[in-house]
C-alpha cells in the first residue's frame, strides 16, 4: 500500500482537488429501463403515510414531554422524543434533499426546510455538498462528506456517536454563514448564485434558536429548548450509530459503490427512523429511487453486490477492528467480496489511489 496515504490531503482545495472520476466511470448494475422507471416513480401516498406517522409521533411524544415535565416520566419521554426529532429528522432531511420523497414538489421543499432546521443543517449548503458527495463518493479531494479520513480520529468518532463533534461543527457553520462567510472548501461546490440564500437561511435558523432560548430564559425553564434545539444534541445519536455504517473503513477513490458503501439489514423500527438508508449501496447506485422503494431495488441488484450485513452488530464487528487498524496502517481498508459473475469495474481489485506523487 502507498505509504503517502497517511499524509493525504482531504480538503477540496488541496493537491487532490479536481481529480474525480467521470460519470461514466462509475459502475452501475444494469436494470431494465421499464423496471427502473417503476422504481424511480415518486408517490405522495407512501411519503405522506411515513412522514405523517413520524410527525404525529414527534407531536405525541412532545406533548407527553410537556405533560410529564417536572417528573421522572419526562426522562423517557425526552429520550423517545429526541430520537424521533433528532435521528428521524436527520434522515428525512437527507431524503427530501434528493427531491425524491414526494411527487408534489412543495411538500418535498416544505419538509426539506423543516427537517434541515431540526438537524441544524443549512439547507442550501448541504444540498450542494450532498450533490458533490454523490458525484464523487469517497473520492479524496472531491467529496466534502468523508466522515472517516485515514487515519480516522477515534476521539472524533466517539464524540460523533453522541453527535457532539458534528453538532458543534454545524453550529460553527451556522454562525459563520450567518455572518456571511464561506470557507474556500465551501466555495468550491456552492455556486455564487446560492450564497445569499445560504446566508439568509442560517440567519433565520439562528433567529429561531435565539427566540427559543429567550423564551426559556423568560420562563426560567429548559422545556422550550428541550422541545426545539436541544433534541438535535441529545436525540441524534441513533442516526449517527446507523450512519457510521455507510462508508467507514471501506475503499477510497474507486468508482464502484459496491466497494465504498454498505447495505446492512436492520429491524423495522431502525429502518423507519433511518428512512431505509441501510440500503446504502442501492441509494448511491440509483439515488433517484425514493426511500420507500429501496427494498425493491435491493432485490433487483443484490445478486450483483457483496452480501449484505445480516445485522448492525455484524457490521460493527467488522468495522471497529478496521478503524482501529487504520490508526497505524492508514492504507488498510475492508475489501468487500463480489459474488461470482458480478459485473466489475476495471479497477475492482484495488482503489485508484490519487495522492500526489
Amino acid at each position: 500500500m502507498p505509504t503517502d496515504l497517511q499524509f493525504r490531503d482531504y480538503s477540496l482545495t488541496g493537491p487532490n482537488a479536481g481529480r474525480g472520476f467521470a460519470a461514466n466511470d462509475w459502475y452501475t448494475t444494469p436494470i431494465p429501463r421499464k423496471r427502473l422507471k417503476e422504481l424511480m416513480r415518486r408517490s405522495d401516498r407512501p411519503a405522506l403515510i411515513n412522514y405523517g406517522l413520524w410527525l404525529g409521533l414527534v407531536f405525541a411524544f412532545g406533548t407527553l414531554l410537556v405533560a410529564a415535565w417536572g417528573t421522572w416520566w419526562a426522562l423517557p419521554a425526552a429520550m423517545v422524543y429526541g430520537v424521533l426529532y433528532g435521528s428521524g429528522g436527520d434522515s428525512r432531511w437527507h431524503e427530501c434533499g434528493h427531491g425524491t420523497v414526494f411527487r408534489t414538489r412543495w411538500l418535498n421543499e416544505a419538509f426539506y426546510h423543516l427537517t434541515a432546521f431540526m438537524a441544524l443543517r443549512n439547507p442550501y449548503l448541504w444540498r450542494w455538498s450532498h450533490a458533490r458527495h454523490h458525484t464523487d463518493t469517497v473520492v479524496v479531494g472531491r467529496d466534502p462528506e468523508i466522515a472517516f479520513p485515514r487515519p480516522p480520529s477515534l476521539r472524533d468518532w466517539l464524540l460523533n456517536l453522541l453527535y457532539i463533534r458534528a453538532i458543534l461543527t454545524e453550529l460553527s457553520k451556522m454562525l459563520c454563514l450567518g455572518a456571511g462567510r464561506l470557507t474556500e472548501d465551501q466555495k468550491s461546490f456552492l455556486p455564487a448564485s446560492e450564497h445569499a440564500k445560504t446566508f439568509l437561511a442560517s440567519r433565520i435558523q439562528l433567529g429561531i434558536l435565539i427566540a427559543v432560548a429567550s423564551i426559556s430564559g423568560a420562563l426560567q425553564s429548559w422545556l422550550p429548548l428541550m422541545l426545539i434545539g436541544l433534541p438535535t444534541f441529545y436525540g441524534s445519536w441513533l442516526h449517527h450509530v446507523l450512519a457510521t455504517t455507510q462508508h467507514a473503513g471501506l475503499a477510497e477513490d474507486i468508482p464502484d459503490h459496491r466497494l465504498n458503501s454498505r447495505t446492512v439489514y436492520l429491524n423495522p423500527l431502525f429502518r423507519f427512523i433511518y428512512s431505509n438508508m441501510n440500503y446504502h449501496i442501492e441509494h448511491h447506485m440509483y439515488p433517484m429511487v425514493p426511500f420507500y422503494r429501496l427494498p425493491d431495488l435491493h432485490e433487483e441488484i443484490r445478486a450483483d453486490c457483496p452480501p449484505p450485513y445480516p445485522s448492525l452488530w455484524a457490521c460493527y464487528r467488522e468495522l471497529v477492528p478496521a478503524i482501529l487498524r487504520q490508526q497505524t496502517d492508514p492504507g488498510h481498508y475492508i475489501r468487500r467480496p463480489l459474488p461470482d459473475g458480478a459485473g466489475q469495474t476495471p479497477d475492482h481489485e484495488r482503489p485508484r489511489f490519487m495522492a500526489a506523487e
